[in-house]
């Protein structure tokens, strides 16, 4: 498969090529043509020059075609996105549908009017006047987009964007982008015009640098690590800055939980995607009354977690993105058994696969739970009660989401109330969202500023305020 970036819906043609291997079996699986600085420069022209914009009506209908297009190529995208990015047919399959959800939503949203009426008789200073707000696209937004979800985080930028009518132009990783450009190409042939968006690929310097600082842009809209984040938000200058970053997320499990379902979200918070996600489980919490039989069951729900070929329909966890990543995983576990930790299942690893791993007694201050460890891996922590839990909760430099497994309500709404996170999920995975509800951290999880559908048509837009006589 030889792909191309592109300028306002053209390919372009470049003797620098990009070639991307299959991380379980290191097959080549397609290739790039790389873009360069005068491309990039290029793409923020187009956008700024684009004058034909479409109504609300012609931007649902290109959504909605795109999302009935991908309903029809899913199995096309999940293989793709398997193949480039080593995840098991069960996680592809799902990224999908996700995707539609979001090309749905966005299509809906497209519609629905989000203007405000304020009557100004209501005070002694009031006129005979009512003042009015509607939204404008911005002139032109960069969207840039990280591996683990090939589809799903680059229709998360590119959706809200296009109902908002705001041209954009989208990097998407190096390492998973042959999704992302099949995905522009979908779009184009839904019908959006070209000029609304270019995907560029590239050295950093001549790309991603340019377009962060580039004054022109109105926006960046990043997804990824903590690193990137903070240097584009030093970098970036007087723009919109939309900054999605890493995860720590803990699930607690206190005494009077459903084992059944603690043991089940557990484990499917930890593995599935691989552990690759900013909302997957990262520390699992639990009560010192019930960690015994708690770990015990989970060691069993693990080995249902078939580790192997991504392409068979029996495997549950394929590879993780590369091999390096693999090794830095293998790393923060035998620190973590040096510091008194002990794997009770799991932990091998064969190239980028490494099977999910239940790591028991994890000490609290070990990297694999202060930073984020983005893997199947699943490190318990016994805490003594509800306070402790919290506490442990709150105490890395991340704060985007946390699960708890409670019956009681009380102690629901009182992690609802003081868990320092984006989202708190009761008697749900850390992770558990619609495409459209509000989504983001806080700390160096993010700013604060949510995505998800709705929210993120607002950063790709401006209020606009106007008043008439009345």
């Amino acid at each position: 498969m030889n792909l191309s970036c592109y300028v306002a819906g053209k390919a372009i043609t470049s003797d620098q090529q990009l070639v991307l291997k299959n991380p379980y079996n290191g097959e080549a699986v397609g290739s790039v043509a790389l873009a360069g600085r005068e491309q990039t420069d290029a793409a923020i022209v187009s956008a700024l020059n684009w004058r034909e914009p479409l109504t609300r009506f012609q931007r649902s209908q290109i959504l909605e075609k795109a999302r009935q297009l991908l309903e029809t190529r899913n199995e096309e995208f999940a293989r793709l996105i398997t193949a480039e990015s080593g995840l098991c047919r069960r996680e592809t399959r799902y990224e999908v549908g996700r995707a539609l959800d979001v090309l749905r939503f966005a299509a809906m949203e497209t519609v629905r009017d989000d203007g405000q009426i304020f009557s100004c008789d209501v005070s002694p200073q009031g006129k005979a006047r009512k003042i009015f707000t509607l939204r404008e696209p911005l002139n032109c937004a960069v969207c840039i987009t990280p591996f683990n979800h090939p589809l799903n985080q680059v229709a998360h930028k590119l959706a809200p964007a296009i109902a908002a009518g705001t041209p954009v132009i989208l990097k998407p990783s190096e390492k998973t982008p042959l999704t992302a450009i099949k995905f522009a190409e979908l779009l184009y042939e839904a019908g959006l015009p070209g000029p609304m968006l270019s995907v560029l690929l590239g050295a950093a310097a001549e790309i991603a640098e340019p377009l962060v600082k580039d004054d022109r842009v109105d926006v960046v809209s990043f997804t990824g690590s903590v690193a990137v984040g903070k240097r584009i938000a030093r970098t970036a200058g007087y723009k919109k800055l939309v900054l999605e970053l890493g995860g720590n997320d803990p699930l607690i499990v206190l005494d009077d939980a459903d084992l059944d379902l603690a043991v089940t979200l557990a484990a499917e918070g930890s593995y599935r995607n691989s552990g690759q996600r900013c909302t997957a489980v990262k520390r699992i919490l639990v009560h010192r009354r019930i960690a015994e039989e708690f770990t015990l069951r989970l060691v069993e729900k693990t080995k249902e977690y078939v580790c192997g070929d991504p392409t068979d329909e029996a495997t549950r966890v394929g590879t993780v993105i590369d091999e390096k990543s693999a090794i830095y995983l293998e790393t923060v576990v035998r620190e973590a058994v040096a510091a008194g930790g002990k794997v009770l299942i799991g932990g091998g690893r064969k190239g980028a696969l490494l099977h999910p791993a239940v790591i028991a007694n994890v000490p609290r201050d070990c990297r694999m739970v202060v930073c984020e460890s983005f893997g199947p891996l699943a490190p318990i922590l016994t805490v003594k009660d509800l306070e402790d839990a919290i506490a442990v909760a709150n105490s890395t430099a991340y704060g985007l989401s946390s699960g708890v497994i409670t019956r009681d309500l009380g102690k629901a709404i009182e992690c609802v109330k003081r868990l320092r996170c984006g989202t708190v999920n009761i008697n749900e995975v850390p992770g558990y969202r619609v495409e459209n509800s509000p989504f983001g951290g806080i700390k160096d999880s993010g700013l604060g500023v949510k995505e998800g559908v709705v929210e993120a048509m607002k950063h790709f837009s401006f209020v606009k305020t106007f008043s008439l006589p009345w």
